[in-house]
């Protein structure tokens, strides 16, 4: 068979023709079609791949039966067992790694896995250790070891998609493990912002005590610096309140409001207790807007008591190293005792509340031998000991219930004989140093601390002395506040602030002294 190199290019059989030269004028003539007949032109190209192929087949036949003949020799089935067995211990060697991964859920596959990869090892070990063997020992060899490796491919084809759905699992917990953390460090991070923006000197109050600091400056001699005290700051007859705080005009509102409802201001007496840079301002202040109707004020600096050092209190100690968020004024009420020890009875009101009915029938409430009077909070499952404290800790798992009831600091009735008699500040400073390091409640929270001290030695009070929420809760019903002796602003939504609930702010800027002219420069919105 000649191929198509032997034909010249111009062969009609390859269907060319010679190009002609092409004339001097460089018109080159047309050139005539010549048809080449179809049956010459595939003749020799079909016969070239039949042949091709014909040869091919003739030539791979021997090798596929000497490869089949090969294939079915003892020696090669023994060896392709030998290597299936060792693939499958590797398989099931990394299964049960994993199962290992998956800890107590997969501890009885993860041996399964092992035992099997070990025997299917030692199996491939042995079938590469012999030698030719006969016919009555082979067959039981090659029977054992597809045995194995079927049972080895159920194993795994079982087990894949647990695995599977295991790993899936693990790994969503891990997640939603992550997610929480994330949140939960989100939340502290909020409620810290929360506690730094209700905690933070308004711009409008801060222009208020350095005005009333600058007019104390512009006439010193108008202003005593320290005042005669009044005999009524310790007669124990009269109805004696504690106020902390360093916001002149809230506590202003809080004894304006309680003077308008008693029935005998004269026998009310206010204690109020700040720190010593805010005490000039607070003494402008009355001394401008004197206290009506005969009630008495006492203003002191916390600095005033001698006993309150760093080396009798660990308040002290830890605000002084750094290690508590809050100010010294919110741990000022577990000294009431040492602060009035000609006293029996105080009532502790906080500077974010209103004071609508008279509290006078409150130093007759009988607290059964008990130290503190309060207004409990919890309802349901809520607003228990569990989430105040840390029952994480023996001591607080010891020597508290998780179920027992919270109540809130606003309103608190303090019998300071008994108080004294418990010893309370003592086991009060017993906890501060045990929570040095925040273990046990929430170091930025004072409440915590007064539940650890006062539990068991609290004595629940009627509801409708004191209704809290007003800061955060913009669903109180206005019943339920007509009724209230005391409202609270807990919360972060202060009424002197601009956040606070529109609903519930009038209520307390009608206590506010408007004739104050120092708030107008302040722009203060009321």
């Amino acid at each position: 068979l000649r191929s198509a190199a032997h034909y010249p290019l111009h062969s009609p059989l390859l269907g060319y023709s010679p190009v002609p030269p092409t004339p001097p004028d460089g018109r080159r003539p047309p050139v005539p079609a010549v048809r080449a007949a179809p049956g010459r032109v595939r003749r020799p190209a079909l016969t070239l791949l039949l042949l091709a192929s014909l040869a091919f087949l003739l030539s791979s036949a021997p090798a596929a039966a000497s490869s089949r003949s090969s294939a079915s020799s003892p020696p090669s089935r023994l060896a392709a067992i030998r290597r299936h067995a060792a693939d499958h211990a590797a398989v099931l060697a990394a299964y049960a790694a994993h199962a290992r991964k998956l800890k107590e859920a997969s501890a009885a596959q993860s041996l399964s896995f092992s035992a099997l990869s070990s025997d299917l090892s030692a199996l491939s070990s042995r079938l590469a250790s012999r030698g030719p063997l006969p016919e009555d020992a082979r067959r039981p060899l090659e029977k054992e070891a597809r045995e194995r490796i079927k049972h080895a491919r159920l194993l795994a084809a079982d087990s894949k998609e647990g695995f599977d759905t295991q790993s899936k699992i693990q790994k969503l917990s891990d997640t939603v493990f992550a997610v929480g953390e994330q949140l939960a460090r989100s939340r502290r991070a909020g409620r810290m912002s929360s506690r730094i923006a209700a905690g933070s000197t308004p711009k409008s109050l801060h222009c208020l005590a350095m005005r009333l600091l600058e007019a104390r400056l512009a006439k010193s001699s108008a202003f005593a610096d320290d005042p005669d005290p009044s005999p009524a700051f310790e007669d124990p007859s009269l109805y004696h309140y504690a106020i902390f705080s360093d916001n002149v005009l809230a506590v202003s509102v809080v004894i304006a409001s309680a003077t308008r409802a008693a029935a005998d201001p004269s026998r009310h007496v206010f204690h109020v207790v700040t720190a010593p840079m805010y005490l000039p301002a607070f003494r402008v202040w009355f001394a401008r807007r004197p206290p009506p109707l005969g009630v008495h004020v006492q203003l002191i600096a916390y600095s005033d008591f001698p006993f309150l050092n760093a080396s009798s209190s660990p308040v002290f100690r830890q605000i002084e190293a750094g290690k508590r968020d809050v100010t010294l004024v919110d741990y000022l009420r577990f000294y009431l005792p040492d602060m009035f020890p000609a006293l029996q009875r105080v009532v502790l009101l906080e500077d974010d509340v209103v004071v609508q009915k008279d509290l006078a029938a409150l130093w007759h409430v009988d607290l059964d031998g008990k130290v503190n009077g309060a207004v409990e909070m919890c309802f349901g499952g809520f607003r228990r000991y569990r989430k105040y404290l840390n029952f994480t800790q023996a001591i607080v798992r010891d020597r508290f219930s998780p179920s027992a009831c919270a109540w809130e600091y606003g309103v608190n009735v303090f019998d300071l004989e008994a108080w004294r008699r418990d010893g309370c500040t003592d086991l009060f400073h017993q906890y501060m140093e045990l929570n040095v390091d925040g273990a046990l409640w929430d170091p930025t929270s004072v409440l915590p601390a007064g539940l650890m001290t006062f539990y068991g030695n609290t004595k629940p009070l009627d509801k409708s002395w004191h209704v809290m929420g007003l800061g955060y809760n913009p669903s109180i019903s206005p019943e339920v506040i007509r009724g209230a002796a005391v409202i609270h602003f807990n919360g972060n939504m202060k009424p002197w602030l601009d956040v606070a609930f529109n609903q519930y702010k009038a209520l307390w800027t009608k206590h506010v002294d408007t004739e104050m002219e120092f708030l107008t420069l302040c722009n203060f919105g009321l």
